[in-house]
């Protein structure tokens, strides 16, 4: 076989492809493959997989992290038995890896990676800092998290991504990524838009912005990113806060935005560097 060739463009293209991977995945993960034998729990006409094809789900993902803190047995179990601290990039690539399983591979492992979060989930308990008890399959916390990020990840792609999201398609990505979300143990999933809306708002008289969140919150954003990573994520996690409800804003104590400021300034640079990353990551792999 003869050795392809590269040009500078090109070389520096799959080094950066490198790079963004192991940083999302994991340096010792394979690259992410569709799949083989079926086409999973949704399959290449859904629109999960247009979504999670568009790196604005990033900034979504961001978004919905920081809503997530504002439940207080959800922040609790993550400060008592997540390793986010001392182990950021190892939870960021199980995350990634649960995602992009459950969305893009085989029934099989989709089903496989769910039931391995569950086991690991069945020793998730105890109390908030006010006593309240919580356990990590309880459905109840489920859909908070779900639905959370649900929400963020279409949000994200609507705002800051390159794909074209209609109504009915939103509608439709809600309703497939119900399968998850009951797959994981939640009674009910939200199936519209609506529907989802409806989730949250039901979760707002739970909310509390207590010392966990506020160091989980300061922890997102200034995480120990290398130096190169820093001026690209500082950019995400504004847009990711430009995007917040104003109810999660007040609740978070971070001032209103300024709208032309965020269209001014942070949008355009948010979509700077998804079209960016949507560069780097089509590069073909070497053969």
């Amino acid at each position: 076989m003869t050795q392809e060739l590269l040009t500078p463009v090109q070389g520096i293209r799959r080094e950066l492809q490198r790079i963004v991977r192991g940083y999302i995945v994991g340096e010792d993960q394979p690259q992410m493959r569709l799949p083989v034998h079926d086409d999973g729990w949704f399959g290449p006409d859904s629109v999960a997989w247009t979504i999670h094809t568009d790196w604005g789900t990033l900034i979504g993902g961001i978004e919905s992290l920081l809503v997530q803190t504002l439940h207080p047995p959800t922040m609790a179990g993550v400060a008592d038995h997540s390793d986010y601290k001392t182990d950021p990039f190892g939870r960021l690539n199980r995350t990634a890896q649960f995602i992009g399983t459950t969305i893009f591979g085989t029934a099989d492992e989709a089903q496989q990676i769910v039931d391995v979060v569950r086991s690991i989930h069945d020793r998730v308990e105890g109390h908030t800092p006010a006593g309240q008890p919580y356990r990590a399959n309880d459905s109840a916390n489920l859909l908070w998290v779900h639905a959370t990020e649900v929400d963020g990840f279409l949000r994200g792609v609507q705002r800051y991504g390159s794909s074209t999201i209609t109504p009915a398609m939103a509608d439709q990505y809600v309703a497939e990524m119900a399968r998850v979300g009951e797959a994981l143990g939640i009674d009910r999933a939200p199936r519209t838009v609506a529907e989802l809306h409806a989730t949250l708002d039901r979760y707002r008289p739970e909310l509390h912005f207590g010392s966990q969140a506020r160091e989980t919150v300061r922890w997102l954003a200034f995480p120990p990113n290398s130096l190169a990573a820093q001026g690209p994520y500082a950019i995400l996690f504004s847009a990711a806060v430009a995007m917040l409800p104003r109810w999660a804003r007040r609740k978070l104590w971070i001032p209103p935005s300024l709208p032309p400021v965020n269209r001014l300034l942070i949008e355009p640079a948010a979509k700077s560097v998804v079209r960016t990353l949507d560069w780097i990551m089509l590069a073909e792999e070497t053969a």
